[in-house]
């Protein structure tokens, strides 16, 4: 807790031969991070004709479980499944080598891709039949308008017939330009629709050359007209005849689709994962180095995975292996990545961590600190029992049903649990339970006007204890902040940073404390005074060693920006005056149609339920939505502007990815 998982690097040297079983060991042990060797008197490895093999595999199975996904018959699905998630069943294979894998799937390919690919051949050549009738009905129901026979629509012998639409305000010029220019050796039928003419052109085929230039000119729309023979209304009742036929047999390819999906899907999904993880254990051999009979690879290491890898490796080798295992060099600080490493209650929160960057190797890891200081200001902010327990219940759902899962969603439930029982507390202290509402209940039952539930204090009443409240908070979290970065400062040896950029504030803010503190003796107030001159003394020295001649201005910047960082706090006040008035807006709004009646039907009360349920829940929503945004700003912005960088690289094992699949692989 607080810091790093501990790393050591990890050298090891081969054969070749072992190569494949030695990386599919480490991908599916998932403890290393593969790092680039540079070794000048050895070659770069490279994928070999199995992997290329795979990688193209991995793309064309992904094609054909595309398809039959979208033809799969929907099962399940919801609210339900959302919260409780079904665990998906997973296959086991027998890993024998990537040449045996490849034979197995390409087997596989060879009975189903076939079958999937004519189906979906079918339904696409359907389709575009099916578009193509459409767009045929819709150009004859443009002609219906001109009720001439189509065949007369088309060219015929010395004939050039042109059918088209073209804007109305163009229409006219364009007929006097081609009258003109075929010397009036043009026949012409035309309908106005709306914004637009529809229009037939007769030419002799020596003029077309004339006219189709002014045609373009004025943008004529060329309409193709559709075979057959009749009027557009007759064509129209037999075109809608080949719709109906195709629109069946398209029916028929997708239900021929669903069952391939039910028969194939989960053996393409299977196979798909094992080409995927193939194609991944691909992506670090050019960070090997190789001879013609060995190889060599690095990486990181947790401590902790040492031993059980170590055994892991050489039963793969056969104990031919060259294994060195050493300490980080100062020069590696920077490279070694981070895993973080918590207790079960605050790993969760290591999400809001990673959202920011985590931290570098010889800083403190924050996130048991922000377990509490995220989940208490989220609560200071919603500050309301009912919309805590409402938050708590939904949170607890997805906590129960995303467990087993460990994914985002159980993380950020849990989080958002935790956040709800402080919401809860603080929801008694305030006295808030649907804002007002539980006061207004209180009093209904015990007939006393001036019946309330215990609190400490009402915000809307008294904002300005609140306010001091959350400065005061504000005080607390920033001198802790400062203190992580003194004592961070001082353990990696920057002795001045600690003094000049940390401890200052620290000094400041305790200086603050005394002055604020409601019984000033004389000794408290020299000593805030003491304190605070000190503090700031040592703030401008520190000021004027960074930035030298500009350090006048830094001065007051940094200081003022200290000052702007502390008010930053008052949101907690802001969210929580907040909460509150929009909870009782929503009971005062209720309470007035509460009592409105027609005859003896009491409709206020319906009106006033329907008011309260759904205007408690908006707030419930947005309020939570502000005290997750506002929070989380507090760590990123202020919290962590005084120790943290989050500069360090997140660590990325070599790990297969198994949702489907189960590897049996003898290490």
């Amino acid at each position: 807790m607080f810091r790093p998982e501990e790393m050591v690097k990890i050298e090891i040297i081969t054969l070749s031969r072992f190569k494949d079983s030695l990386l599919t060991y480490l991908h599916e042990s998932g403890a290393v991070e593969i790092r680039e060797l540079d070794v000048k008197l050895a070659q770069k490895d490279s994928p070999n004709e199995y992997y290329r093999k795979a990688a193209s595999y991995s793309i064309t199975i992904s094609r054909l479980a595309d398809f039959l996904r979208a033809h799969r018959k929907s099962t399940g699905g919801g609210l339900k499944e959302f919260i409780f998630p079904p665990e998906r069943k997973r296959r086991k294979y027998r890993y024998e080598g990537i040449e045996k894998l490849i034979k197995d799937v390409e087997e596989f390919l060879s009975v189903v891709e076939p079958e999937i690919k004519a189906v979906e051949s079918k339904i696409t050549s359907t389709q575009t039949e099916i578009e193509k009738i459409k767009d045929e009905i819709a150009i004859l129901e443009l002609l219906a308008a001109l009720d001439i026979d189509v065949e007369y629509l088309r060219h015929s012998g010395m004939v050039e017939v042109l059918v088209g639409t073209v804007e109305k305000q163009k229409f006219k010029p364009m007929v006097e330009e081609l009258r003109k220019a075929t010397e009036g050796r043009v026949a012409m039928a035309s309908r106005e629709m709306k914004d637009k003419v529809l229009v037939v052109f007769a030419f002799l085929r020596k003029d077309y050359e004339k006219a189709n230039p002014i045609l373009a000119k004025y943008s004529l729309e060329r309409l193709e007209v559709p075979e057959g023979k009749g009027t557009p209304r007759e064509l129209i009742s037999v075109y809608a005849d080949k719709l109906r036929k195709k629109e069946k047999e398209l029916e028929k390819a997708r239900e021929e689709a669903a069952k391939m999906a039910e028969l194939y899907y989960d053996d393409v999904v299977f196979y798909q994962e094992l080409m995927e993880n193939e194609r991944d254990k691909a992506t670090v051999l050019p960070m090997l180095a190789r001879t013609n009979m060995t190889f060599a690879l690095t990486g990181w290491i947790p401590r902790k995975d040492v031993p059980e890898i170590l055994e892991g490796i050489k039963k793969v080798t056969n104990g031919k292996a060259y294994i060195n295992v050493r300490e980080p060099s100062k020069e590696e600080l920077d490279e070694i990545p981070i895993k973080l490493k918590n207790p079960g209650w605050a790993r969760p929160f290591e999400m809001l961590t990673e959202m920011y960057g985590v931290p570098k190797y010889n800083e403190i890891d924050p996130t048991p600190i922000i377990a509490f200081t995220y989940s208490f200001f989220f609560g200071f902010m919603l500050t309301d029992f009912m919309y805590g327990l409402i938050v708590g219940i939904v949170a607890a759902l997805l906590v129960k049903g995303h467990k087993k899962f460990n994914d985002g969603t159980y993380k950020f439930s849990y989080t958002l649990l935790w956040s709800a029982v402080f919401t809860m507390v603080m929801g008694i202290l305030f006295g808030s339970y649907f804002g007002n509402a539980g006061d207004i209940v209180l009093q209904y039952v015990t007939g006393n006007p001036q019946a309330q539930f215990p609190r400490i204090t009402d915000p809307l009443k008294d904002p300005m204890f609140v306010l001091m409240l959350a400065l005061a908070i504000g005080l607390a979290h920033l001198f802790l902040g400062y203190s992580i970065g003194f004592f961070v400062r001082w353990k990696n040896g920057d002795r001045k940073g600690a003094f000049l950029e940390q401890f200052p504030w620290m000094l400041i803010i305790l200086a603050v404390v005394l002055f604020a503190m409601p019984s000033k003796t004389p000794a408290a107030v020299m000593g805030a005074k003491a304190l605070f001159g000190v503090g700031l003394v040592l703030f401008a020295i520190g000021e004027i060693v960074a930035n030298g001649g500009l350090a006048a201005l830094m001065i007051i910047s940094d200081f003022f920006g200290f000052v702007g960082t502390w008010l930053s706090y008052a949101r907690l006040m802001a969210l929580a005056l907040a909460t509150s008035g929009i909870a009782m807006v929503v009971n005062v709004l209720a309470a007035m149609v509460w009592g409105i009646k027609i005859s003896v039907v009491p409709l206020g009360i319906v009106i006033g339920l329907i008011i309260f349920v759904g205007g408690q829940l908006f707030s419930t929503a947005i309020n939570a939505l502000g005290a997750f945004v506002h929070s989380l700003r507090l760590q990123y912005v202020e919290f962590f502007g005084t120790f943290y960088s989050g500069e360090g690289k997140p660590f990325n094992p070599f790990k297969s990815k198994r949702e489907v699949s189960e590897l049996e692989f003898e290490a």
